[in-house]
């Protein structure tokens, strides 16, 4: 597995998650609970918004002495979102996120959502094909490599 496209294939969009800017804080956080998600998604129609996260939440509480019932996304959501594209490399995405401290990544072909990426995905399919490659090579060195000969 190569790029992000890949992984949006293999990966469950069930866990794509979202609300509106003016649904509560609340709503938000009960909704990722439910889904078992780090990050929500805020729409508009068929735009993103922003995105909520885990750590947005943590700093709306130690910070803002909000009550979540009461606050729109909208004054929480992060709104300058980093995006990738499904052609992207899933090594390029990962180093991204980190350089940019964030663990979700919105994928955005032209205007359409596509889905959401995390560093946890990346790490898991980077994980597995590392996997692949060392069966490979130990067939290989014990002759029992169905394919041709390695260079």
């Amino acid at each position: 597995m190569h790029t992000v496209r890949e992984l949006l294939a293999e990966k469950s969009q069930r866990s794509l998650v979202f609300v509106g800017p003016d649904d509560t804080v609340f709503e938000a956080v009960t909704r990722m609970v439910r889904a078992n998600v780090g990050a929500i998604l805020v729409m508009d129609g068929h735009r993103v918004r922003g995105i909520m996260t885990e750590r947005d939440y943590l700093r709306f509480v130690t910070e803002l002495g909000r009550t979540a019932r009461d606050t729109p996304v909208l004054d929480l959501m992060t709104r300058k979102i980093i995006y990738t594209t499904p052609d992207t490399g899933i090594h390029e995405v990962m180093a991204l996120m980190t350089e940019a401290r964030i663990r979700h990544v919105p994928v955005m072909d032209g205007d359409t959502l596509l889905g959401l990426v995390s560093i946890g995905d990346c790490v898991k399919a980077i994980s597995r094909d590392q996997e692949v490659k060392l069966r490979t090579l130990e067939a290989y060195i014990s002759d029992a490599y169905p394919g041709p000969a390695l260079p």
